[in-house]
């Protein structure tokens, strides 16, 4: 019967952490799920745009490889296989390095 009042004191206000618990364990969970590891790969994306160099072999949103060969404030220019074309695309449509050590001869 104690139980039974307990929960009718929480329904109507008495406890309304109670109530609230279920949302902020959803919030915390959505936290440490969807947000956090998101700003790390955020913020290793950013060191990564920020560190690159000529010569660096990298891969743009749209799958394209190429090898840098020009750097400006917002443009990065590649040189694309096997004709050598030099494109020029913006700095933030850099996803990926590539590693030469884990490409095959």
């Amino acid at each position: 019967m104690y139980f039974a009042n307990f929960l009718f004191q929480a329904a109507s206000g008495g406890v309304a952490l109670i109530q609230f618990l279920p949302y902020i364990a959803i919030l915390l969970v959505f936290y440490f799920l969807l947000f956090l590891p998101n700003q790390k790969r955020q913020k290793k994306l950013a060191e990564l745009l920020a560190n690159l160099k000529n010569g660096d072999r990298v891969v743009t949103v749209g799958g394209v490889h190429g090898t840098i060969v020009g750097l400006r404030d917002e443009y990065v220019v590649l040189r694309v296989p096997p004709d050598a074309v030099k494109l020029e695309v913006q700095r933030g449509a850099i996803t990926a390095l590539e590693n030469p050590e884990q490409e095959t001869p």
